[in-house]
């Protein structure tokens, strides 16, 4: 394999990043919940993660995980929420609110 090839595919291997996490944004709710549990399938931990608008949406999805689920015994671990200092488009700096749920296997 040549070295461009080889960078290319470090490149591609980085961007996709860990498969443990489940990244909210705007697509309908119930693929969100999909995604999550064909991970928690194969993993113990899931981390649902969302920034500004999106957080609702990652609350629900883990709430609908617990309650429609409760005989597959998913527990929700440790949830962190923080801030992130953006670019807006416009020069200006803004900070954007963050949320990470962790979601197990009991």
């Amino acid at each position: 394999m040549s070295e461009a090839q080889q960078n290319t595919q470090n490149t591609q291997t980085q961007r996709d990043g860990p498969r443990d996490s489940i990244y909210i944004g705007k697509k309908p709710l119930m693929a969100y919940v999909t995604s999550t549990l064909i991970q928690l399938a194969n993993q113990p931990t899931v981390t649902i993660k969302a920034r500004g608008l999106s957080i609702g949406r990652a609350v629900d999805v883990s709430q609908i995980i617990l309650k429609r689920m409760e005989n597959a015994g998913y527990t929700i671990g440790d949830v962190r929420i923080g801030s992130e200092t953006l670019q807006a488009e416009d020069g200006r700096t803004r900070n954007v609110s963050t949320i990470e749920i962790e979601v197990k296997k009991a």
